[in-house]
């Protein structure tokens, strides 16, 4: 998803590989348009079109003996899909307006937020290239998936933006880490950073209240009718919700989940092995149908996240 973090696992990947010490160079396939991807994809000669008044190298030189980055490929418009299909099975480029090949040595990592098989099955994206890329998929989840992540995350943050704007809060209440571990991020990663960078700006105390967190969101709303003012006194912090009761959890559950949260109130509490044995599904499967149940309020988890108890609230 969107702002879950590929390429920060692009960059890790790099430096974790025996490529290392050779260039990483990025290029996002949603950025540019076609005739400015391909240019900058496979680079040009001087004189190759309007506006070429030098020889340009492109990503793939840029990147040879190093890694190439492609985020968004499944962007990428089915004529340059041609091309970067031709280059993955040669390895050489030919520049636009160039007489001749040129040999590149290249790791690519391709990146997408997108359902690649079900573009490839609507004819989008191009069967070949899936196979020719789909040689190790690292599926990076989305933060509310992971939300034993949310804290170290948000320390880091923290931990930048103090840097960065030279003061700020030195740590999180207790009310601002549960808001935060109940929120559902849509956002990811990115969404989580922006909201600790506001709550640095807006703090005026020690530590990150819940309302620092959403600063300045309410009034980019539409304002509601207001009632009369009744009193001078400032209006005290919001509380933070408590979780809905799971006769309050909007929406209906998924056939599965619903037969979990049976379970669990059945033998009063269960672990993901507990689950994926008694319903044969995958251990990430199992962990989904925690989530889910999880995002309404209706089940709470102690304990890492692969080896939690989980249990019905209340």
């Amino acid at each position: 998803e969107t702002g879950a973090g590929k390429e920060v696992v692009a960059d890790l990947l790099h430096r974790k590989s025996r490529r290392s010490g050779g260039p990483l160079v990025k290029l996002n396939c949603a950025a540019l348009p076609a005739p400015l991807l391909e240019a900058e994809l496979f680079g040009y000669e001087r004189g190759a079109f309007t506006g070429a008044e030098r020889r340009h190298a492109g990503r793939f030189e840029q990147a040879d003996g190093g890694t190439l980055f492609l985020d968004e490929i499944g962007e990428m418009p089915p004529e340059l899909q041609v091309k970067l299909l031709r280059v993955l099975q040669d390895r050489k480029v030919e520049r636009l307006g160039g007489s001749g090949p040129v040999s590149v040595d290249v790791r690519i990592l391709a990146a997408t937020n997108r359902d690649l098989p079900a573009m490839v099955e609507a004819g989008r994206f191009r069967e070949d290239l899936w196979f020719r890329l789909n040689v190790l998929s690292v599926v990076v989840p989305p933060l509310r998936a992971r939300r034993e992540d949310i804290p170290v995350l948000a320390a880091r943050f923290l931990e930048e933006m103090r840097g960065r704007h030279g003061s700020g809060p030195t740590g999180f209440s207790p009310e601002a880490l549960d808001a935060l571990f109940r929120h559902p991020f849509p956002g990811n990663v990115r969404e989580l950073r922006n909201m600790v960078e506001r709550a640095v700006v807006a703090s005026r105390g020690g530590l990150v209240t819940p309302r620092d967190l959403v600063y300045g969101q309410e009034e980019a709303r539409p304002a509601a009718p207001k009632a009369a003012a009744v009193a001078a006194a400032p209006a005290p912090p919001a509380p933070v919700p408590a979780p809905s009761p799971p006769s309050a959890a909007a929406g209906a559950l998924s056939g599965r989940a619903e037969r979990l949260l049976a379970s669990l109130r059945k033998r009063g509490s269960m672990t993901n092995r507990d689950w994926c044995e008694e319903s044969g599904v995958s251990s990430r499967t199992g962990l989904r149908d925690f989530e889910e149940l999880m995002e309404r309020g209706i089940v709470e988890r102690s304990g890492k996240r692969r080896s939690a108890a989980y249990r019905v609230r209340g």
